[in-house]
């Protein structure tokens, strides 16, 4: 299931997202989630496509339940768009690429 978007975990959050140069997507997924799955291949191609301009990473909410607890994740997928260590956008279920493309269109601009 796991495409070529790389995970991030409670301990390099910090690091790799709240101090990131560049915008970045995290989707919060886990394994038994079937819309996290539909949504999976949509992130791939818009990673592949706009990698340069937004970094794109996962977290599984069961393998890493501190982060998405402290961001009141409670459905999942939630995409949250962090920005300067803020969250600026926050997309919560399973979305159509167009739809996706389309909140995400600030970021990828």
């Amino acid at each position: 299931m796991v495409g070529h978007i790389e995970s991030v975990t409670d301990a390099e959050f910090d690091a790799q997202v709240l101090k990131s140069d560049k915008p970045v997507l995290v989707d919060f997924w886990a394994e038994w989630c079937g819309p996290c799955k539909q949504v999976q291949p949509i992130l791939d191609e818009i990673a592949t496509q706009h990698g340069d301009k937004i970094t794109f990473l996962k977290m599984n909410v069961d393998e890493n339940p501190v982060t998405p607890s402290s961001y009141r994740v409670t459905g999942i997928p939630t995409l949250n768009v962090y920005q300067n260590g803020e969250v600026v956008k926050s997309i919560v279920g399973a979305r159509p690429k167009a739809a996706l493309l389309n909140e995400l269109s600030d970021y990828i601009a």
